[in-house]
């Protein structure tokens, strides 16, 4: 029993905190009522970024940025990962090719 519970701690110890798992999710954005929720994204300028596109629309939509090379559909209900840099500092421009109304920045500090 005493082995069990020092491999346990030990297991502990070497876990990741949850925010660093939190991370590993990505930053979510949700399509809803033809817009980008958040419309602006925040990332930091040098790091790869997972980007987690959820359509909460009846209707697919699609993530696509020319600045970003970056061109996925998604599904009404559906999710797709998108990565993206590392980037300088700016603003980059995403729309949903299937809304041209649609529109948001990944904004890099």
């Amino acid at each position: 029993m005493a082995g069990f519970l020092a491999l346990s701690a030990a297991a502990m110890l070497l876990a990741p905190p949850v925010s660093a798992r939190a991370e590993d999710e990505g930053i979510v954005i949700t399509l809803k009522d033809q817009k980008f929720i958040p419309s602006d994204v925040a990332i930091p300028a040098g790091a790869k970024v997972k980007l987690v596109v959820r359509n909460q629309n009846a209707t697919a939509s699609e993530f696509e940025s020319t600045e970003l090379h970056r061109e996925k559909i998604v599904q009404p209900g559906g999710e797709i990962v998108v990565f993206v840099g590392p980037l300088n500092p700016g603003s980059y421009e995403f729309f949903d090719d299937f809304h041209p109304e649609t529109r948001g920045h990944l904004v890099v500090k």
